[in-house]
């Protein structure tokens, strides 16, 4: 099976590559389109900056190779924002896979909640074969400003601030805000489940 992770210039990369080697599957790095079409598996991750991240894709013509792929699609916090339609980070239009607005967290009245949400947090209404035997309320890894809108594409659910898509899935894409390679066991599992697809 060959697994290519997408190379642009969005951290995370090296995690990733940990989190797949734990599970014995080799990661292919790369931004060469050919690469990238012909793989079983392709993971879309990402920490950074929206516009800086999409013109990357677009000076690459990435960004219209991974709306054309047909085999499963896994995109990680940025990776999953950019697969939604627009982020108002720097006001950005995205790949428009999922038809959905990422917004920025506001502060909450009483200031309890810090923005960026960093740290562990629960996912419910999980549906999705990405999710298969993962226990619902499991806690996951999350580090973002910015979130997906609910959305009928949303097949897992986060609360900070607001209820938002912890996850996203349509067709062949799949979507997670938080990080799997960093949320322990629970996050392996799903990652085992992407693989398996």
């Amino acid at each position: 099976m060959k697994t290519v992770i997408i190379k642009y210039n969005a951290g995370n990369i090296r995690s990733v590559m940990f989190a797949l080697d734990r599970i014995g599957v080799e990661g292919i790095v790369t931004d060469d389109p050919e690469a990238i079409k012909s793989a079983d598996k392709v993971i879309f991750p990402g920490v950074g900056e929206a516009s800086t991240a999409m013109n990357y894709l677009k000076e690459r013509n990435l960004d219209k190779l991974i709306k054309e792929l047909k085999q499963p699609v896994l995109g990680i916090c940025l990776g999953m924002q950019l697969m939604c339609k627009h982020s108002e980070e720097n006001n950005t239009p995205c790949l428009g896979i999922f038809d959905v607005e990422v917004k920025r967290f506001t502060s909450p009245v009483d200031n309890l909640l810090k923005i960026p949400q960093i740290g562990w947090n629960n996912i419910t209404g999980l549906y999705s074969t990405m999710f298969e035997h993962v226990p619902e309320n499991s806690y996951m890894y999350f580090v973002h400003s910015y979130y997906a809108a609910l959305a009928p594409d949303t097949v897992a659910t986060a609360n900070y601030v607001i209820n938002y898509s912890a996850g996203l899935q349509k067709d062949n894409f799949y979507a997670v805000q938080f990080h799997p390679e960093k949320s322990a066991t629970v996050g392996q599992k799903i990652l085992e489940n992407f693989l398996k697809l």
